[in-house]
């Protein structure tokens, strides 16, 4: 299988985008800087086929702009006698976002980057959606490639500011992303194996999630 690459390249991508409802408790004008005290991100559970417990990390930008996910065992794969549960991988992070006291967060976009080695007609299919504990889940946002690909991909999904979810004020919810990779043969030649991945054993293919900062209103 050929390793991934470090650098991407966009490549033509369908997206379906939601629109999302503001949540209530964060009514304070958008703050355009980020908390200056530390902002941690912890993985509090994590479950599907795509990621077993021990093979996602989590790291948080120095300056709180965003925070990253790096998969190592997130693949899928179809044809070339691969087993057809191979085809479908999916991911659930529960995380908890540790905010400074006085703001609260949305994720107003995120930059999903892997590899894809399709076959000429062989599709391949990135899914998300996202939400906090006890509060409804976004409808997914969608992304298709089809082959013949063989370089990095790039999709990104984007909330504008108008319609940004934040975190209640001054409550404990965890933050939930569910994902999906798909890999189908499609009208290519079912004898040779196409792949889309996520992974990355050396950290350079990650997906980005770029925060949106409130301060909550004073009680």
């Amino acid at each position: 299988m050929k390793s991934l690459r470090t650098g991407f390249t966009a490549a033509a991508v369908t997206a379906a985008l939601v629109t999302l409802t503001p949540s209530a408790g964060a009514s304070a004008p958008a703050s355009p800087s980020a908390p200056p005290d530390k902002v941690g991100v912890d993985v509090a559970t994590v479950n599907g086929s795509g990621c077993r417990p021990g093979s996602a990390t989590v790291a948080v930008a120095p300056d709180n702009s965003a925070f990253t996910v790096t998969y190592s065992e997130y693949l899928a794969q179809a044809g070339g006698g691969v087993s057809a549960v191979e085809g479908r991988k999916n991911c659930l992070l529960s995380l908890v976002v540790h905010v400074p006291q006085g703001f609260t967060y949305a994720v107003a976009r995120v930059d999903y980057r892997g590899f894809g080695s399709l076959q000429p007609g062989a599709i391949g299919t990135q899914k998300a959606s996202y939400y906090f504990q006890g509060m409804s889940q976004t409808a997914q946002r969608t992304h298709k490639f089809t082959g013949a690909l063989d370089d990095n991909w790039q999709a990104t999904d984007t909330t504008g500011i108008e319609a940004l979810v934040f975190a209640p004020c001054g409550e404990k919810r965890n933050f939930n992303i569910n994902t999906e990779l798909r890999t189908e043969v499609g009208t290519s030649d079912p004898s040779k194996v196409s792949f889309m991945a996520l992974d990355s054993t050396d950290g350079s293919i990650n997906s980005v999630y770029h925060f949106s900062w409130k301060q909550c209103p004073v009680r």
